[in-house]
């Protein structure tokens, strides 16, 4: 078992390589060129040379191998990763006390990712496609192109799955990270003295050069570390203990090689700063180093797109996103799943900044403030975590909390220069996310508090069914109800209009746990409510797809009398109208809470419920 496990832990690493280490792993395409070439840029003197590298060579080490690799990924609910699966973890354990400000700030650091996710695959393919303008300058004109059909190409795959991507990807991204280490080596064994930037020394002594624009240039210095939040979000997909070995036996060794290396080479040619990653390249091995590249930036651009799907399907189960089609796309783990609708805006918003900013190095303004920002929301939530979760002393967890804050916000501030040339991207649509995400949430707590005006105590409704003794036909129906003591409005609808029931009734509720897996003896909770009722409650984590059908059988096993092939599921149907006095909502938020509500995902299809038992009833209500 012993030999399996570590078996097991060797194709997650190398599945993970191909998956979650590819934003971080092609980072060196533009990194140093835009820190020499950019719009805060720094003349290519080897002081400023070296304490750049050095730069790079500390902030891998200090966010990727201390704070991601080592701690954060200790912050996991039940092998889940991502700010949300924080908050569940803290919501757990704070409830209520948990605080709308929080939950906000959560909210918020989760949607950044979306802003990320939708520049990290432009900025990576334009990058390596635009290698082909150092073999020619013929192939200019096809840079723009080629970059459109290769993000149409990668965004259609998505439906093949995350485990099904990576084996495929693996081998890339280990031939990626051979040769990029391969070059640096080469580099590095003609100007050795590049090893001594390994010397924290060359850093600090380049920000006493430059002074404040030192500090500036750092907002591209962190291009280097920007994949490090999708590392934590796929921790899911691969697990803890694999990421860390793939990043600690191969990406990180490789990555600081080849940033050596390109070091190495300005030192002794200034003139290669234009692109000193293909300028390591000799010339006969260009095209297949573009080829190579652009391979590798599609995986990049992967790491991304999964953490998007998880922290998509996350939010949906908790409540702060509307249902959406979720496709699973393995037998073998819950966590790879595919979500249509978030592929499709994704590809289409990568598709509009391809034509919008045309090269890697305008978009790289635009990078860096989103991923700076959820470092810093992350650092805080881990914080709170070490001191409720994990009971550390404050005199543990502050002192190393505080060296991360340190990082993130100085990271994040040197970005915020770039604000207004780009940088006001990502974080227009981390705002725009995150009040979609705040209206759903609101809007249904007050769409149910309104609904429960309305109804009927369950134990009230079999009073009437008592007194009235309505008329019993054969058969099993089905009734959903969001609410725990309140009977199904199509319930009392049927009785009161037709006087009839089924012989055998069955009100369930089906709810979300703040856990990603329920245990399967914890699924179901039965109680019989006599004169045929029966009173379900199935329970589902945010990281499980509710299956209605699959939760009856599993009721059947436990006593419940039915049989869940023979069923009829009856259905509500909400229709929104304005309210004429008191309106829940403004009327903005209002108006987008009832397009979600309209377009969310049927429950017939959410809960896998075959369409041809269902039996649906529409209800106005006024809000």
């Amino acid at each position: 078992m012993g030999h399996k496990h570590k078996s097991s832990t060797l194709v997650l690493a190398f599945s993970a390589l191909g998956v979650v280490f590819g934003d971080l792993g092609t980072s060196p395409l533009y990194t140093l060129r835009v820190c020499l070439t950019g719009n805060a840029s720094v003349p290519p003197t080897p002081d400023n040379v070296l304490g750049l590298v050095s730069l790079i060579f500390w902030s891998l080490t200090l966010v990727v191998s201390i704070k991601y690799a080592l701690f954060i990924l200790l912050a996991d609910d039940e092998g889940e990763g991502g700010i949300f699966a924080m908050m569940a973890l803290l919501h757990k354990k704070l409830g209520p006390g948990m605080g709308r400000n929080l939950t906000l700030l959560g909210c918020f650091g989760s949607a950044l990712l979306y802003g990320d996710g939708l520049i990290t695959p432009v900025i990576s393919v334009l990058s390596a496609l635009e290698g082909l303008e150092v073999a020619t300058s013929q192939a200019k004109p096809l840079v723009l192109p080629l970059t459109c059909a290769v993000l149409t190409g990668l965004f259609m795959i998505q439906s093949r799955g995350t485990g099904k991507i990576g084996k495929f990807f693996g081998p890339v991204i280990l031939v990626w990270f051979a040769a990029i280490a391969l070059l640096g080596l080469r580099s590095i064994a003609l100007e050795p003295a590049v090893l001594s930037a390994l010397n924290p020394a060359y850093a600090v002594r380049f920000f006493v050069n430059n002074g404040w624009h030192g500090f500036f240039v750092l907002g591209a210095v962190v291009l280097c570390i920007t994949g490090c939040e999708a590392l934590y979000a796929d921790m899911g997909h691969f697990g803890a203990k694999p990421i860390r070995l793939a990043w600690y036996g191969l990406a990180m060794p490789a990555l600081l090689c080849n940033y050596f290396g390109q070091a190495a080479l300005i030192l002794r040619d200034p003139s290669a700063i234009h692109d000193p990653f293909y300028a390591l390249v000799p010339q006969p091995l260009l095209y297949p180093m573009v080829a190579l590249a652009t391979a590798a930036t599609i995986i990049a651009s992967q790491a991304i797109i999964s953490g998007v799907f998880s922290l998509t399907r996350q939010a949906m189960h908790l409540g702060y996103m509307p249902r959406m089609r979720i496709l699973h796309t393995s037998e073998m783990a819950e966590g790879q799943v595919y979500i249509p609708v978030i592929n499709f805006l994704m590809l289409a918003a990568a598709l509009a900044l391809t034509l919008a900013f045309r090269k890697s190095e305008n978009l790289a303004d635009a990078y860096g403030i989103a991923v700076t920002a959820d470092m810093s929301i992350t650092s805080l939530f881990f914080y709170i975590t070490t001191q409720r979760i994990f009971e550390w002393k404050m005199w543990r967890a502050l002192p190393l909390v505080g060296l991360f804050w340190c990082l993130d916000l100085t990271y994040f501030g040197s970005c915020m220069i770039k604000f207004l040339s780009g940088g006001w991207f990502p974080v227009l649509i981390a705002a725009t996310i995150m009040f979609l995400m705040i209206t759903w949430r609101d809007g249904w707590k007050a769409l149910g508090a309104r609904i429960g005006e309305l109804k009927l105590r369950l134990d009230q409704f079999m009073e009437r069914v008592y007194i009235k003794k309505p008329l019993r036909i054969p058969g099993t129906a089905v009734y959903l109800s969001t609410f725990r003591n309140e009977a199904p409005p199509m319930l009392q609808y049927l009785m009161t209009q037709t006087n009839t029931l089924h012989e055998k009734v069955v009100v369930l509720s089906v709810y979300t746990k703040d856990v990603p897996v329920v245990p399967e003896d914890e699924r179901v909770e039965i109680r019989s409510m006599g004169q045929g009722f029966q009173r379900v409650f199935g329970y589902f984590g945010f990281m499980e797809m509710p299956d209605i059908p699959e939760l009856l059988r599993t009721a059947r096993d436990k006593g419940l009398d039915i049989d869940p092939e023979n069923v009829s599921y009856f259905l509500g149907r909400i229709s929104l109208v304005p309210a004429k006095e008191k309106r829940v909502l403004d009327p903005v938020r209002r108006f987008l809470f009832g397009f979600m509500q309209r377009n969310a995902v049927s429950p017939v299809v959410y809960y896998n419920i075959p369409p041809q038992k269902v039996l649906e009833l529409g209800v106005q209500m006024d809000f």
